[in-house]
This record gives structure tokens, C-alpha cells and sequence, in this order.
């Protein structure tokens, strides 16, 4: 089963090894039909602590790396 790769844009580098993403994506009210924006925030490993707040980012799902990651950084994309 492939696994599931999110972009988004990192909100939080404080952490050692780890960014705090947040990936946006759009959906349609259920009555209104209006596209509304929601939010997640996702715990990702940074082996290299090279990627800093601002940055947009492509993260893959992996095996638990401790209680909250689960994700870990594929690439950094250009600036946008």
C-alpha cells in the first residue's frame, strides 16, 4: 500500500529532529456548498535540522518515531 505524502508549510522548528507542519486543504460545506479551509498540524522528523519556519515542505508517512511523529520530511520545495 503506498503511503501518503502531504506539503505544507513548517510552523515550528523548535524542536530537536522534529518540525511542526501545517497542511491546509479545502472543502466543500456540507450545506452551503462554499469551499472552506481546514488545517492540521503534523509532527515531522528532520534528521539534519536544516529546515526552518516559512519553508513548504512534502512529508511521508512512516513507522512511530516516538508518541507523536509518525511522519518524516521527503523534500523541501522552492520558495513560492
Amino acid at each position: 500500500m503506498p503511503k501518503r505524502i502531504l506539503q505544507g508549510v513548517v510552523v515550528s522548528d523548535k524542536m530537536d529532529k522534529t518540525i511542526v507542519v501545517e497542511v491546509e486543504r479545502r472543502v466543500q460545506h456540507p450545506i452551503y456548498k462554499k469551499f472552506i479551509r481546514r488545517s492540521k498540524r503534523y509532527h515531522a522528523h528532520d534528521e539534519t535540522n536544516a529546515i526552518k519556519v516559512g519553508q513548504t515542505v512534502r512529508i511521508i508517512e512512516s513507522r512511530p518515531l516516538s508518541k507523536t511523529k509518525r511522519w518524516v520530511v521527503l523534500t523541501e520545495q522552492a520558495a513560492s
